[in-house]
């Protein structure tokens, strides 16, 4: 009989046994190869988060953010400056506006006209918030996506839009419509803005006419690619769709540049900009040359600690996970160990008599590994089973666990506010997701079989060495 055919015999000698043992094998496997493809899903994300704004910049007026501060506006020709400082290989202007319903804004202000006679403090203007360049004015054909509820309703109050206390209860509003201007390229590269329908707005000019939507402000005015709508009774075109990751974020209107200048009436002002560097290596030195290029008091350049934050997250996702398929493999190697030291201390009576009719070591440890190698083979087929099943909870969990706090802050500091389709950042750490490739699979079994030979080889050797005299004798 052969190595082979006797290695196989014996792995099932025992039925009930071997059974046992490739349970368990199995799961120890299993849980192995599962860690594994959660290290290399996280991997690659972190890989993908780095490539896709790792290397980005953000460039407000110096004491203002977004609708936030003061200061004052920055310009095309600071946009022109910060181009030309090395290593920065693009630059992206944005301009920031707010959008009300139309009807609800004239409902609001027949409103505030009939109980005061004149209009809230501040009038229409005080709908825009702290530095809305202008946007107070801006109305929209479309409803948004997000309902004010109490929170909302109470911070327009604040800002003089709902009535004030003792004055005829104010019918429920909806948020204001985020709208953002936006330089060209950014939606061409496929990273800054997750266009799910359509396309691109193409031409980037102040006649252009094409939008993008969110597509929870799409579904909640019933637009597709190819509707239509307007904004200060100039009508848009959709020609896509995105998806930020959350109902906010896709409460959000994308038009070029020039046209939201045009609709705002502040040509060549941008509200902020987006700079992309070269490389992550040039990045903390770009950031230093950009702040001196365009002055500490004129704009505030920003790296987004929230992103290195949650990139560090994943980093540590990433240890542990390389950690526990490492442990996962060592207890696997345990359990074959100590079956096959039962096993060799089982059979050194037929371990003694090949070593009497002059079986070389070599043959009998052959032996033993060939039939460690069929239990780790077995326990690896219902292993990677069990990971392609568990892999992507045991990933979503490990990730939800270290990201949490990091996720909802990551896209601060990018136009369309957190969330935004700018905050890509949170994006990508909510779309991590694990997939047992054949490779990964393939690469842990292989590291099984690495440790089934060897917790094998060890006790068959020691045995094989011992004189056949001294096995029978004690037999």
């Amino acid at each position: 009989m052969s190595v082979l055919a006797r290695s196989v015999g014996n792995a099932f000698r025992n039925k009930v046994r071997t059974a046992a043992v490739v349970a368990v094998l199995a799961v120890a496997i299993g849980l192995a190869l599962a860690m594994l493809v959660a290290n290399q899903a996280v991997g690659a994300k972190v890989q993908e988060l780095n490539a896709s704004v790792g290397t980005v910049l953000t460039v407000n007026p110096a004491g203002g953010q977004g609708f936030e501060g003061g200061g004052e506006p920055l310009t095309t020709d600071q946009a022109t400056t910060a181009a030309g400082v090395p290593n920065v290989s693009a630059v992206v202007g944005t301009s920031s506006l707010r959008l009300r319903n139309a009807a609800e804004a004239a409902a609001q202000a027949a409103a505030q006209t009939g109980q005061t006679g004149q209009t809230g403090p501040g009038g229409q203007a005080g709908q825009g918030g702290p530095g809305a360049q202008a946007a107070a004015t801006l109305t929209t054909s479309l409803t948004a996506a997000v309902d004010a509820g109490t929170l909302g309703n109470r911070n327009q109050q604040a800002n003089g839009t709902a009535g004030a206390a003792g004055t005829t209860q104010q019918p429920v509003r909806s948020l204001p419509i985020t709208a953002t201007g936006i330089g060209a390229g950014v939606d061409t590269t496929g990273k800054a803005l997750n266009i799910t329908q359509g396309s691109g707005l193409g031409d980037y000019t102040a006649a252009s006419t094409a939008a993008l939507l969110g597509t929870t402000l799409a579904e909640k005015n019933n637009l597709t690619v190819g509707s239509t709508f307007t904004i200060n009774d100039q009508t848009y075109t959709v020609s896509g769709l995105f998806d930020a990751g959350t109902t906010f974020g896709n409460n959000a209107v994308f038009v070029t540049l020039p046209s939201a200048q045009a609709l705002a009436g502040t040509p060549g002002e941008l509200s902020s900009m987006i700079v992309t560097v070269n490389s992550m290596d040039n990045v903390a030195t770009t950031k230093t040359a950009l702040q001196t290029a365009l002055g500490a008091d004129k704009a505030d350049v920003t790296q987004g600690q929230n992103l290195q934050t949650a990139v560090s997250s994943l980093d540590s996702v990433k240890n542990i996970s390389f950690i526990a398929f490492v442990a996962a493999l060592g207890t696997a190697g345990l359990i074959i160990l100590l079956i096959m030291v039962m096993l060799v201390r089982e059979r050194r009576r037929e371990i003694g008599v090949l070593k009497a009719i002059g079986a070389p070591n070599r043959t009998i440890g052959l032996q033993f590994v060939l039939e460690a190698l069929v239990l780790a083979a077995l326990g690896s087929a219902v292993g990677a089973a069990i990971a392609s099943f568990a892999s992507g909870g045991i990933a979503s969990a490990l990730i939800s666990s270290n990201t949490t706090t990091t996720t909802a802050t990551t896209g601060r500091g990018f136009p369309g506010g957190q969330g935004g389709p700018f905050g890509g950042a949170s994006q990508l750490l909510n779309s991590v997701t694990a997939t047992a490739s054949p490779g990964v699979i393939a690469g842990g079994i292989a590291a099984v079989f690495g440790v089934a030979i060897i917790g094998a080889l060890v006790p068959a050797l020691l045995t094989a060495r011992i004189r056949p005299i001294e096995v029978l004798r004690g037999e």
